[in-house]
C-alpha cells in the first residue's frame, strides 16, 4: 500500500541509516568475519587517528584491501543501476522496462567476452599500457557502441519513438547474445566458465582501482540526472504534453541514454552482469510514494545500494569459502519480488502512474 503521508525527509533519513546498518553488516560478514572493533582500528588507523587497540595485520589486510573496496563497490554499482532502472522506466513511460533494454548490459557482455576469447592476442600490444584496464575498457567500448546502434536506427524512421526503439534493443541485445554465445562456444574451458561467471555478476575482483573508476563516472552522473528529473516528470504525461511544457523531448531523450549507458556500461564493465536490480527498485519506491522521479532517483539510489550489498551478503555466505554469482541472488529473489509486484499491482493500486 502506498503511503502517502510519509515526508521524503523521513525515507530519506531512514533509507540513509538502513545503508550504514547494511554496509558494516557487509564489511563484518563473509568466509572470514571481522568483528566490528577491528573495523573500527582498521578505519581509525587509515584516517590516521592512531586509534587504541591492536589489530592482526591479516585483519587489516582482508578489512582494506578486500571487504572494504568490495561493500563500496557494492555501493555504486546498486545505485548506479537503480538510478538508471528509474531513469528508463520515466523515459519509456514502462515500468517494466529495465537497464539493458536498450543494449547497454548485452553489449558490454560481448566487450567482455572478445577480451576473455581473445584478448592475449588481439590487445597484446596495449596490455603494457592499459594493464587490468583492458576488460572494463572493452566492455564499455561495446556497450557504448549498442546503445548509440539501437539510439541510431531508432532515429532512422524518423521520430524516435519509444516503441520503435523498445523493438531495435531488443533485436540489437539478440545480436550482442548470440556473438557472446559464439564466443562461447569456441573458446576453451577456462574462457568460456570465465565468460559464464562474468555473465552472471561477480564482485570477487574488487579493488581500489576498479572502486575509484565507478565512483568517478557513476556519482556525477547521478547527479546529472538529477537534473532531468523535473523534465521525466513532465514526460510522464505524454511527449506532446511535455513539448506543450516546454521540455524538447528530443533532447531529454538523447541525454538520458547517454546517462544510463554512461552508468551500466562502468558498472557492468566492472562486476558483469547483475539483473533486476534496476527493474525492482523502482517498484518499490513507487509503492511507497509514488512515481515523483526527484524522488525517484535518490531514492533509487539508496535502496538499491542497500538491496545489492545485502545481495552480496547472500553470495558470499551460502556456499562460503565458494562464492555464488550474485546475478543468481538477484534474480531468485528479484524475479518473485517482481511477480508479487505485478500481482498487488492488478488493482492499479500504487501503479506506475500515481
Amino acid at each position: 500500500m502506498k503511503s502517502g503521508n510519509i515526508k521524503y525527509s523521513t525515507l530519506y533519513i531512514g533509507l540513509s541509516v538502513l545503508l550504514l546498518v547494511t554496509v558494516l553488516f557487509a564489511i563484518r560478514t563473509g568466509a572470514v568475519n571481522i568483528t566490528y572493533r577491528e573495523i573500527f582500528i582498521s578505519m581509525g588507523k587509515a584516517l590516521g587517528l592512531n586509534p587504541k587497540g591492536n589489530i592482526e595485520p591479516i585483519q587489516e589486510g582482508l578489512f582494506m584491501q578486500i571487504r572494504l573496496p568490495r561493500v563500496l563497490l557494492c555501493v555504486v554499482i546498486g545505485a548506479g543501476l537503480s538510478v538508471s532502472g528509474a531513469l528508463m522506466q520515466g523515459l519509456f513511460r514502462n515500468p517494466i522496462v529495465e537497464p539493458g533494454l536498450i543494449g547497454t548490459s548485452s553489449g558490454a557482455a560481448f566487450g567482455a567476452a572478445l577480451v576473455f576469447v581473445i584478448g592475449k592476442s588481439f590487445f597484446s600490444q596495449y596490455s603494457t599500457l592499459l594493464g587490468t584496464m583492458i576488460l572494463p575498457i572493452s566492455a564499455f567500448v561495446f556497450s557504448f557502441i549498442a546503445t548509440m546502434l539501437v539510439y541510431k536506427l531508432s532515429s532512422s524512421f524518423g521520430k524516435v519513438t519509444v516503441a520503435v526503439m523498445i523493438l531495435v534493443g531488443v533485436a540489437i541485445n539478440a545480436i550482442a547474445a548470440s556473438c557472446t554465445g559464439f564466443l562461447s562456444y569456441i573458446a576453451r574451458d577456462p574462457q568460456a566458465r570465465s565468460i559464464t561467471f562474468w555473465s552472471l555478476g561477480t564482485f570477487s575482483g574488487a579493488n581500489w582501482d576498479s572502486v575509484i573508476l565507478v565512483y568517478l563516472f557513476t556519482i556525477p552522473s547521478i547527479l546529472l540526472a538529477l537534473r532531468y528529473s523535473k523534465a521525466l516528470n513532465a514526460l510522464l504525461l505524454g511527449e506532446s504534453e511535455a513539448g506543450y511544457l516546454g521540455i524538447d523531448t528530443e533532447k531529454l531523450k538523447t541525454r538520458i541514454i547517454i546517462i544510463n549507458t554512461l552508468i551500466v556500461a562502468i558498472g557492468t564493465s566492472v562486476v558483469g552482469v547483475i539483473g533486476f536490480v534496476g527493474l525492482i527498485v523502482p517498484h518499490l519506491l513507487r509503492m511507497v510514494k509514488g512515481s515523483d522521479n526527484r524522488f525517484l532517483i535518490i531514492g533509487s539510489g539508496l535502496l538499491g545500494a542497500i538491496i545489492m550489498n545485502v545481495a552480496d551478503v547472500i553470495s558470499r555466505s551460502v556456499l562460503a569459502p565458494a562464492e555464488l554469482p550474485i546475478g543468481i541472488v538477484t534474480s531468485f529473489v528479484g524475479a518473485p519480488i517482481f511477480i508479487w509486484i505485478l500481482l498487488h499491482q492488478k488493482g492499479g493500486k500504487g501503479g506506475f502512474y500515481a
